[in-house]
């Protein structure tokens, strides 16, 4: 299954110059754990520069006690945001994840635009699906063995 399939398409952006507070109320009115950092949009597309989640509030904006209406999404996010391409499969998502220690990742084009978002619950999810119609194969095949075979005659 390709990234593509499973990411969400619809994704809470903002530049670089937003503020923790404005961030925070952004996650809250759209109902999200992340929001994704972009530079200028390109042909109406914007390119992922980094990404800002509740966690990196909460460490290092709320713990601290650091007022949020100073700190801007580009001194949240990380350098060398990890991305994921709509045509990779979600193992490949699954080894970026693993690999980087992140639970949410961009997703691009091959233009590296930013088309959506995928996450280790978006993975389990699939997974979990993928699993429930693996249990299902053996009392399928039994029901239809025991359609197409007469009982043999002793």
């Amino acid at each position: 299954m390709r990234i593509a399939d499973i990411c969400t398409r619809r994704v809470v952006t903002c530049g670089r110059d937003a503020s923790a507070q404005q961030l925070a109320q952004l996650m809250r009115d759209r109902h999200v754990g992340d929001v994704i950092v972009v530079d200028a949009p390109e042909e109406g597309r914007a390119r992922p520069v980094g990404i800002v989640t509740d966690r990196d509030l909460v460490v290092q904006v709320m713990a601290p006690g650091v007022t949020p209406e100073l700190v801007r999404a580009g001194d949240l996010m990380r350098d060398n945001l990890v991305t994921v391409e709509e045509s990779e499969l979600v193992f490949d998502a699954i080894w970026h994840m693993r690999g980087q220690g992140v639970r949410r990742l961009p997703v691009v084009d091959v233009h590296r635009r930013l088309v959506g978002v995928v996450t280790a619950d978006d993975i389990a999810a699939f997974l979990a699906s993928q699993l429930t119609e693996t249990a299902r194969i053996a009392p399928h095949q039994a029901t239809l063995e025991q359609g197409s075979r007469p009982p043999l005659s002793s």
